[in-house]
């Protein structure tokens, strides 16, 4: 079945639910009400003129295992590059970045873990205890600002509760994962304005290679640990605090890369795509003004990371009887410190208002160690590397921000947004390089949106998001030291429905967006033979277009049946770009699929017995922008089938169920001697897994 078949039939299917959703009898249940806490002022997802994705803790459950990575084929438009053990680069209408090895952190997708800012760093999103996942997609510029030029993904763990409750979960599946995890809270209080919850969880699996020079299934492996802790006050009337920390450590192997492309590694030194970090946020609100609400955002992260990988993917015996073997490693050392204050009117039927101040202070330190040797006996020539580089980045970022928001009449409402950033930074390298750039930039958006009926709200919206400009490290082509600053103009309309007394959801939008100076990052190996000599740039392409289309369904059905659909339409590409390697001009962005989708279905009969499928899939897609290798288009099923009482759930379950091969990064170059041929290289998804969860909840 081809490609555009699949897209076909996924389109029909959602057609047909969506007509049958108007004239099938009243459900028997109503999907709960959802307030997007990404948004500056909590609006519900039919209230939001915007295009958004909510995952809430029951999906999370029923879809994923373990990290967010497993969820990222659910939500329409959304890829990631699996540039690393686990997914941390994330890719949202085209627009993001696919690795950083060196330079300062730029990253063009918002990722937060309440309210704790890990853009660029979302190794350590796993999901135990996690509430809700937002993901908002198109520029987020008065929101977010420079972080968020493709959008924001938002991860908030589950909020304490009066009531005293709690939960234990056990997993056990093949790969020799297992997994275990305690949460519990409730009141410390008679009053109850003391609430708590901590919790935690471990997983531990081999990571699906088999490194056959080593003798070992576990090179790849998983060792993820997470503890979180949450604190609720309410010491009078006026206030209303929370607090949140947590502290992650995710120790995985890095041996995902095959010659023959296989799961089968001969890495005689494989690597570590670990990072441990530690954070805490204090949210305060304060009720006692005079219709206005003032809430300050305090948060911090401090993160260890280390990537490191056998460069050439081989041993000895791989290469006999040449000498090649090459190692790199990455020690990073990652601290934010944020600080934002709201204040906001509480509103009325005609008019609100917010406005707001945000200040972020980060500071990146990189050692990377490159090492190898080559020898060619037959032409008696050897090469040798040993270069460790060290650099050394900080910036703040000032911004000011504002929310207006006017009722034109009794169904329609306008709403504006504008946002002005100041971000100033100090580098220095062992390299001798060494920049200051700052630069102010602005961004924000204009909506209106209507009420046709209780049951349908359309809107159209135009916003500007922006991301800074920097520079290029190490050997660049002529010119290509500093590169500027990209804007993003996006143009949206959509619909938001809910039916069947709100048992059936419908969220619909189609977008127009225009990058300006599009930052594009390339890179090219500097010497044949060595796999450690690759040069990363970033150059401003003239400009980019992407148009698009995005589309969610959820239908209760009865209070057996559920269903859901959801599906993106991309087509973005370069219009001009070229640079000395090679022209874009024309062809489509990397990781940018033309299309992707997920549907699926559960059932749960009155006894307790359940199941569940759920399918998923996208078009193939550019690996890189430095060549024009594509993945292969692929589909997906995941399967569960349980039971379930008031206190405890059991069941089975399999991911990738029909163990189809896919591709999650590809790199195009040479990398076996003598000759080096240039050869597409590519790392592999999970393949089939199947395991059993047990739940007791209490």
């Amino acid at each position: 079945m081809n490609s555009f078949s699949l897209l076909r039939q996924a389109s029909v299917i959602f057609l047909v639910v969506f007509a049958a959703g108007q004239v099938a009898a009243e459900a028997s249940k109503d999907i709960d009400e959802i307030v997007v806490t990404a948004d500056l002022r909590g609006r519900t997802i039919e209230e939001l003129p915007a295009s958004i994705s909510v995952i809430d803790a029951e999906q999370v459950d029923a879809l994923a295992v373990q990290h967010f990575e497993e969820l990222i084929n659910v939500v329409p438009n959304l890829n990631w590059s699996g540039d690393g053990h686990r997914a941390r680069y994330f890719q949202i209408r085209g627009v993001g970045e696919l690795e950083q090895y060196q330079g300062a952190p730029n990253p063009s997708v918002g990722f937060l873990i309440d309210d704790i800012d890990f853009s660029g760093i979302g190794t350590i999103a796993t999901l135990f205890d996690i509430e809700r996942i937002e993901v908002l997609r198109g520029p987020q510029g008065s929101r977010y600002g420079a972080n968020a030029l493709a959008g924001l993904v938002y991860m908030q763990s589950v909020q304490p509760s009066a009531e005293r409750n709690g939960r234990l979960q056990l997993s056990a599946a093949d790969d020799d994962a297992f997994s275990a995890g305690i949460a519990f809270g409730g009141a410390l209080d008679a009053n109850e304005r003391m609430l708590f919850r901590l919790s935690a969880h471990h997983y531990q699996s081999n990571g699906y290679r088999n490194n056959t020079f080593l003798g070992r299934e576990d090179s790849n492996g998983r060792d993820e640990t997470v503890v979180r802790g949450r604190l609720h006050l309410q010491p009078n009337d006026a206030f209303d605090i929370n607090i949140a920390a947590l502290y992650t450590n995710v120790d995985n192997g890095y041996d995902a890369f095959a010659l023959d492309n296989s799961y089968t590694t001969l890495s005689n030194k494989p690597g570590k795509d670990a990072q441990e970090s530690i954070g805490a946020s204090l949210k305060l609100d304060y009720f006692g003004l005079a219709h206005m609400t003032l809430t300050s955002i305090t948060a911090f992260a401090d993160s260890d990371i280390e990537f490191s990988f056998d460069a050439d993917w081989g041993n000895g015996d791989s290469w006999d009887p040449f000498t090649y073997d090459y190692i790199s490693v990455n020690d990073r050392k990652r601290k934010t410190l944020s600080q934002e204050f709201r204040l906001a009117s509480d509103g009325n039927e005609s008019f609100d208002w917010l406005v707001g101040l945000y200040a972020l202070r980060l500071e990146d330190e990189l050692i990377t160690i490159n090492r190898g040797d080559y020898v060619n006996p037959f032409f008696d020539f050897a090469d040798g590397l040993d270069d460790q580089f060290g650099s050394a980045y900080e910036s703040t970022s000032v911004a000011t921000f504002g929310q207006l928001g006017r009722k034109l009449s009794a169904d329609t409402r306008l709403s504006i947004g504008l946002r002005v950033e100041r971000r100033s930074a100090d580098y220095n390298d062992t390299a001798a390089l060494s920049a200051n750039p700052s630069e102010t930039m602005t961004g924000g958006e204009i909506s209106l949106s209507h009420d046709h009926s209780d049951a349908l709200t359309s809107f159209v919206g135009l916003s500007r998001g922006y991301k800074a400009g920097g520079f290029n490290l190490g050997i660049v082509p002529d010119g290509r030291r500093e590169f500027g600053e990209e804007s993003l103009w996006n143009i949206e309309a959509g619909i938001k429905s809910a039916f069947l007394d709100d048992s059936l959801r419908i969220n619909a939008a189609v977008f127009l967006s225009r990058r300006d100076d599009q930052q594009v990052r390339t890179s090219f190996q500097l010497v044949p033979g060595d796999p450690a000599s690759f040069v990363f740039f970033t150059d401003n392409a003239a400009q980019g277009d992407t148009l698009g289309f995005e589309a969610d369904m959820q239908w209760q059905i009865s209070s057996e049946w559920q269903i859901y659909a959801n599906v993106g339409v991309l087509d973005a590409n370069f219009d001009e770009f070229v640079t000395p390697q090679v022209d874009l001009s024309g062809r489509g962005q990397a990781h940018a699929p033309r299309y992707t989708f997920a549907a699926g279905g559960a059932y749960h009969h009155a006894s307790g017995w359940f199941a569940r499928i759920d399918v998923s899939g996208k078009d193939e897609f550019y690996f890189d922008v430095s060549h024009d290798q594509k993945s292969s288009a692929y589909e997906l099923v995941n399967a569960r089938i349980g039971f379930e009482t008031d206190s405890w759930t059991a069941h089975l379950w399999a991911r990738n169920l029909l163990d189809s091969d896919y591709a999650v990064r590809g790199f195009f170059f040479g990398n076996e001697p003598p000759n080096f041929p240039n050869t597409l290289y590519t790392r592999l998804g999970d393949p089939r897994q199947l395991g059993i969860t047990f739940d007791k909840r209490f």
